[in-house]
């Protein structure tokens, strides 16, 4: 296990009533009412929250790559995230799909750029090896 040397920010959240109850930033940035996945209830999940932040995670990854080779990322370029909840065996999984676009951009560059992003980005670090994930390019 990696000890961080330095901490950069550290994300304060507090939650009250699970997949049915709020969650609150201590800067109330972030003010959501949860629900669970595929409910018609009303709020996001816990699901949506953690693709909402990988995917803008993983696009400040491919900018860190693509500015180590001065190359300027399009500006409609974008992550699509899917995260699934399942479950095997009766135990709780995740896996995650991530599809991403970046229009103008040779496909051979692009690749490389999705394989250095996936190395560095913290998301990418902390599901390796613990869940699947599958990159694709659009």
């Amino acid at each position: 296990m990696t000890k961080i040397d330095k901490v950069l920010y550290t994300g304060k959240t507090h939650t009250i009533g699970g997949r049915d109850g709020f969650a609150r930033s201590d800067d109330n940035q972030l003010d959501v009412k949860l629900s669970p996945p595929g409910s018609a209830h009303a709020g996001t999940n816990p699901e949506q929250l953690f693709a909402a932040g990988w995917s803008a995670c993983f696009i400040g990854a491919m900018g860190l790559a693509a500015g180590k080779r001065k190359i300027k990322l399009p500006a409609d370029l974008a992550v699509d995230a899917e995260v699934d909840l399942g479950t095997t065996e009766g135990a709780y999984f995740l896996q995650a799909r991530l599809t991403i676009s970046m229009p103008g951009i040779e496909l051979e560059l692009a690749r490389t750029l999705v394989e250095e992003a996936h190395q560095t980005c913290p998301y990418s670090k902390a599901t390796r090896g613990n869940i699947n994930v599958e990159l694709k390019l659009a």
